[in-house]
């Protein structure tokens, strides 16, 4: 099974010991502010949280998350280094939690590649696409695995929207803000109307406290910097402030987190999704790309190969 070769591979590789029978949700992109790793994080802190929160046999009942991330960051990119840092402290704090890890784990992979993709791509359940409606100009990564039988919680954003047209809106977990909400939203901003989501002040409260630095005074001051530039309300949607609209969308996030786990615990309908995407996905082959580029903008025409000719008996 998929499942099991990535529980082998990050298992070989030192990386984690995950549950095959957890739900894998995983975001392998470019390390980038609008692509919203940031906001994902947020949303696992506050799913520890709430399952260190419960009881033992309300934790019983929480479907189980494997939760991974990959990818590059420029090397100059210092935020997202942040957020790479974040990622494997909040790891650091989940993984080594009793009350939590057994329902919750959470790692960075390393040097994401090609061999990396061929062990993740076909085990993930769902994958992460949720960058800030408007800044995504297409998007791959999306493809390749909703290809692989994955599913996408994912923003009205970049080829997410083809895809879902494609698919069928079931397929999709679509939350946020749209392209159009967007110079609305800044406007009321700018008027001191942004408000903070009490579970997202939360979460806020929990990094600011030191939760996730591991001890470490510079992390925690990086840590700080991310938090207090986003909560400068009055500058949000610019680059003062939360420009990608993370505390904006972060409570219709949260619904669109739970449709997840109360979806995949039908296993017969999420398996029956599974197939409806993956077997959508013929628009976005290589094979259909090159034939349209060779019609639609090469204006050249296929060139058929000769048939071999025989030898003479």
């Amino acid at each position: 099974q998929a499942k099991q070769r990535l529980v082998d591979y990050l298992k070989t590789n030192k990386i984690l010991e995950a549950d095959v029978d957890s739900l894998f949700d995983c975001q392998f992109k470019r390390i980038h502010e609008y692509k919203r790793q940031l906001l994902n994080c947020f949303y696992i802190i506050h799913r520890y949280m709430m399952i260190k929160q419960a009881s033992p046999a309300e934790r019983a009942k929480i479907q189980k998350r494997t939760c991974l991330f990959g990818g590059k960051a420029a090397p100059a990119y210092i935020n997202a280094k942040t957020i790479i840092k974040l990622v494997g402290n909040i790891g650091e704090v989940i993984n080594n939690d009793p009350d939590v890890s057994p329902y919750l784990k959470v790692a960075f992979i390393p040097n994401y590649s090609v061999t990396a993709a061929q062990a993740i791509c076909p085990a993930s359940d769902i994958s992460e696409h949720i960058s800030t409606a408007g800044t995504e100009a297409s998007g791959t990564s999306n493809m390749k695995f909703v290809m692989n039988g994955g599913l996408i919680i994912g923003t009205m954003d970049g080829a997410n929207i083809e895809i879902r047209e494609e698919g069928g809106e079931d397929t999709m977990f679509i939350f946020g803000c749209l392209e159009t909400d967007v110079p609305g939203i800044k406007a009321k901003a700018l008027e001191g109307h942004y408000p903070i989501d009490p579970r997202l002040q939360r979460v806020f409260d929990s990094i600011k406290k030191g939760a996730f630095s591991m001890g470490c005074d510079i992390a925690q001051e990086k840590f700080n910097g991310l938090i207090q530039k986003l909560c400068n309300i009055t500058a949000a949607g610019t680059w003062e402030g939360d420009r990608y609209l993370l505390i904006h969308d972060f409570p219709s996030l949260l619904e669109a987190q739970e449709k997840v786990d109360k979806t995949y615990a039908d296993k017969a309908k999420w398996a029956s999704l599974s197939i409806q995407a993956a077997s959508s996905m013929a628009q976005f082959s290589t094979d259909r790309t090159i034939s349209e580029y060779a019609k639609v903008i090469w204006d050249i025409k296929p060139c058929p190969r000769p048939a071999p000719v025989r030898a003479a008996a």
